[in-house]
């Protein structure tokens, strides 16, 4: 089977070294290159990268709406897609003798959209998974052809949910192709009453409202780490906040967003219900460090009674319980 893989992100690149391993793919789709940090230097994507190992023709069309034919020239028996980050149009969706089939971070239809595995941990969601399913016009709307599951625990970020994903993701694509090569597997229509979205994260959700309960705020946190990371203002300068752990003690006399305490563990800081303990962090201008470090070379004193700049809601914590 000649295979085209679109995709971008790290994410995606265990789903395309399984398929390289496994069958013929004859060319790749990714997005446009980036610049990134301070010197813009200009950065392949992950699958462009890995495409490139193994002299695979990558193509990157700023609009694949409007920018096509060449993949359509490969005539592709079936066209896989993980992760890519544009809508595919239907010129290329009606063009595979096997359809478009879409590897989904997410338990269909349950968080459709770009950023699934983000909103399922800042969410609060107990478990999610992959979805393997056939591509229609709309976003993440095809029929499902199979699903896995796994467990969110407690002690999972943003970047352990996505490894364990995207190895799953890749083991139940291949556990599924030869079923739709041989033209059995099963389809799903998505029950339309169990819709809900996943969109991607705008900057503003980044900032750590401390008037929310200390779960909501652990959610956010390990929701967006390692990065872009939930941040707070301190001292007058952002602060990122890479892992934290939830309190039960209560402070009820403090303002939401206040420093109340210094533990071995970290910086505990007052919230809605209880209080949250800020355990690893990254200051401005330096190098992420656990929040004891932090302390240790601010002082305790300075930190004592601090309140975040960007706390909403201020008055005594126990009023928004």
């Amino acid at each position: 089977m000649k295979i085209v893989f679109m995709g971008t992100p790290e994410f995606a690149v265990p789903v395309l070294q399984g398929l390289i391993d496994s069958y013929d793919v004859i060319g790749v789709v990714s997005q446009p290159d980036k610049k990134v940090g301070r010197k813009q230097v200009l950065e392949e994507t992950p699958i462009k990268k890995l495409a490139n190992q193994y002299h695979i023709p990558v193509f990157q069309p700023i609009k694949i709406r409007t920018d096509y034919q060449d993949i359509l020239a490969l005539h592709p028996d079936v066209i896989i897609t993980c992760a890519y980050g544009q809508i595919i149009p239907k010129e290329i969706l009606d063009f595979p003798k096997f359809g478009c089939i879409n590897v989904h971070a997410s338990l269909l239809p349950k968080l459709r959209g770009g950023a699934p595995i983000h909103r399922a941990l800042m969410e609060g969601y107990s478990k999610t998974g992959i979805t393997i399913m056939y591509m229609d016009e709309k976003m993440d709307n095809g029929d499902i052809i199979s699903k896995r599951e796994t467990e969110i625990l407690d002690t999972d970020n943003l970047e352990s949910l996505q490894n364990r994903l995207s190895i799953m993701g890749k083991e139940l694509l291949l556990e599924t192709l030869p079923s739709v090569f041989s033209q059995t597997n099963s389809r799903e229509k998505q029950d339309e009453a169990e819709i809900t979205f996943a969109y991607n994260v705008k900057r503003e959700e980044e900032k750590i409202d401390f008037s929310k309960t200390a779960r909501e705020i652990f959610n956010l946190i390990r929701g967006l780490s390692p990065s872009p990371s939930a941040n707070s203002i301190l001292f007058g300068e952002e602060m990122k906040v890479l892992d934290s752990k939830i309190s039960e003690k209560k402070y009820g006399n403090s303002v939401c967003g206040e420093i109340v305490e210094i533990t071995k563990e970290g910086m505990v800081v007052a919230c809605g219900d209880t209080s949250v303990i800020l355990t690893r962090i990254k200051p401005f201008g330096k190098k992420e460090m656990p929040a004891v470090s932090y302390v240790n070379g601010v002082g305790k004193e300075k930190l004592i009674g601090r309140v975040f700049e960007n706390a909403e809601i201020s008055g005594n914590c126990s009023e928004h319980s």
